[in-house]
């Protein structure tokens, strides 16, 4: 039997530390095993509680959460970090993932992702929410004469963020460049590479261009 993710929450509010646990408590193979209320020493708790998992608000007293994924960055990170912030500027969002943070998520999103952030992050991947994901796709594909200017649809063949980065790649971003412009790692990338190239049955990039052109992901 798999072990339990082993879940530390840190927030200044007391009632939002209380609804996490309430919720993640109910999820089987989760197990909150501790929270900080300030930044002091979240390095020493989560080290000695052997998280998986810090969840982690931006806005804490005495040190901050870019304080502290800054300590971690320095000292070796000692469990996996997910942002939970009211935040979505894009200057917070990629320095925190540029220092090692693991995922993104709005308050806003919390109720409705944060199962899904921590799953997704305990396999090994980048995780943002919806309201983020879609802010930082924006901004990468903003002024591009090619983009058909309207929300993307998804198709039942691959996820929303597999249509983020076949456009992208329909666009002739290089992989290096799509992970810079999403603030995901060049591995991501690559695995939604294969991904996108294995549903699709596609030979090459040509293939995923022609596929963006005919679900309307860009012009021809």
């Amino acid at each position: 039997m798999k072990e339990k993710i082993r879940i530390h929450l840190a927030d200044d509010h007391h009632v939002l530390i209380d609804g996490m646990k309430t919720l993640l408590n109910t999820v089987s193979n989760f197990e909150v095993v501790g929270f900080s209320l300030d930044g002091s020493s979240i390095f020493e708790e989560v080290t000695a509680n052997n998280s998986d998992i810090l969840i982690l608000d931006i806005s804490m007293p005495k040190k901050d959460g870019i304080e502290v994924i800054k300590e971690f960055n320095k000292k070796g990170f000692p469990c996996k970090v997910i942002i939970l912030s009211s935040y979505d500027d894009l200057k917070i969002i990629k320095e925190v993932m540029n220092l090692g943070a693991s995922g993104y998520l709005t308050k806003q999103c919390a109720g409705e992702n944060i199962v899904e952030a921590i799953q997704t992050v305990a396999n090994g991947e980048e995780y943002f929410c919806k309201v983020v994901r879609e802010k930082i796709f924006n901004t990468a594909t903003q002024n591009n004469p090619q983009l058909i200017p309207k929300k993307i649809s998804t198709t039942s063949l691959l996820t929303d963020r597999e249509i983020e980065i076949t456009t992208l790649i329909a666009l002739e971003f290089s992989g290096k460049e799509i992970s810079e412009k999403l603030f995901i790692s060049t591995n991501t990338v690559e695995t939604h590479r294969k991904n996108i190239i294995k549903k699709l049955k596609a030979k090459n990039t040509i293939s995923i261009v022609k596929f963006a052109i005919k679900n309307n992901l860009i012009k021809s």
